[in-house]
């Protein structure tokens, strides 16, 4: 797909991972809206537009279906119709699973995969019946080999696996793409917080020795954008830890 003039929405995109994807594509030539739970602060928004691209913010949880809607058509109102979406909204809430409360676990589902449910359905609809449309969804090498401590964030990102191989199914055949990529150690706020003693039992786990660079998440999302024969995927961008032989 041509990203010039395309309109984007990327959800949990004032930081990290998400930051990065909304100033790829700006610097594709494609439209953003910036997405997260607080309102979107306005140096974030003129950071985008100096790119020289359109970009909108706005602000709503992604796990309340009826307001996952409403964002939705705000940003039509706003830009017109959507036809990239980057579900890369999502949170951790790590404990051992004989700790974790159903709470915990439910926050979990209900951001990362609920909230990828709403956010697809509300656009996916418009995009087939365009016969154009590109859905990328943000999983995790946590989904694929699971992790001490993430019984409920391994579970949504695995969700998140099987509900992009379905999307994919359903939609190609009105020229929808769908796919995902699962990051591995990439350096970002959520990583900053592990000790020094953490991180370097982590890099030796890690074939390239290092952790990944939100840049190189951003650069895989364009990259299927841009790919109209690619869908059902999931890339793992994780410097060689998970590997299928």
């Amino acid at each position: 797909m041509e990203l010039k003039g395309k309109n984007v929405f990327i959800t949990g995109s004032t930081r990290g991972i998400g930051a990065a994807i909304a100033m790829a594509f700006a610097k594709s030539g494609a439209n953003i809206v910036l997405n997260g739970r607080k309102e979107i602060p306005i140096e974030k928004i003129e950071e985008i537009k100096a790119q020289g691209a359109k970009c909108i913010g706005i602000s709503g949880d992604i796990s309340d279906y009826e307001k996952a809607g409403l964002m939705i058509e705000e940003a039509e109102k706003q830009l017109g119709a959507i036809n990239i979406l980057i579900n890369n909204a999502g949170i951790t809430n790590d404990k051992l699973i004989m700790r974790m409360s159903p709470e915990d676990f439910k926050t979990c589902l209900d951001i990362n995969l609920i909230g990828t449910f709403n956010m697809t359905q509300h656009v996916l609809k418009k995009m087939m019946k365009k016969r154009e449309g590109a859905i990328i969804n943000l999983s995790s090498v946590s989904g694929l080999i699971g992790n001490v401590g993430q019984a409920n964030y391994a579970a949504s990102k695995a969700g998140v696996v099987g509900f992009t191989k379905s999307v994919a199914r359903e939609a190609a055949a009105r020229g929808v793409t769908c796919n995902a990529i699962a990051p591995g150690f990439i350096a970002t706020d959520m990583t900053e917080v592990l000790s020094d003693k953490v991180k370097e039992q982590v890099v030796k786990q890690i074939p390239l020795q290092r952790f990944g660079k939100v840049e190189d998440i951003a650069n895989a999302v364009i990259f299927l954008a841009k790919n109209p024969y690619i869908t059902g995927q999931v890339i793992n961008v994780d410097g060689g830890l998970v590997m299928h032989g």
